[in-house]
């Protein structure tokens, strides 16, 4: 496994608004070691994350089982993955002293931890 990201696969490129497309709810992150590669899976925010009734048996066919982002990266791309994640999630929005949560340009209304 390399310990450095190539120079090549350095990506520090402005970067443009984004249409949204979905919004991820549960993230799994693993290694596949047969092709020495990083796999992150991506799940969309469905009904059932909010439902207590999410139980439902899988059809043998597959038919319930939920979308899913799948991306798999070579090392070299997961570090500058993960390098330029840390940059732009750092660049984002102020968090609140108050609550902890982000603040969005458009205001923020506070939601205190435990009430």
């Amino acid at each position: 496994v390399p310990t450095s990201t190539p120079l090549e696969l350095v990506d520090n490129d402005q970067l443009e608004a984004v249409q949204e497309q979905f919004r991820t709810g549960a993230m799994s992150l693993g290694w596949d070691p047969t092709t020495a590669q990083v796999l992150l899976e991506a799940y969309p925010i469905t009904d059932a994350d909010a439902d207590a009734d999410a139980d439902e048996s899988l059809d043998e066919d597959g038919a319930n089982e939920p979308e899913m982002l799948l991306v798999r990266m070579p090392v070299g791309t997961a570090r500058a993955f993960a390098k330029r994640t840390r940059e732009i999630v750092g660049a984002g929005r102020p968090t609140c002293p108050l609550c902890g949560y982000p603040i969005d340009a458009d205001g923020h209304t506070c939601t205190l931890p435990g009430l």
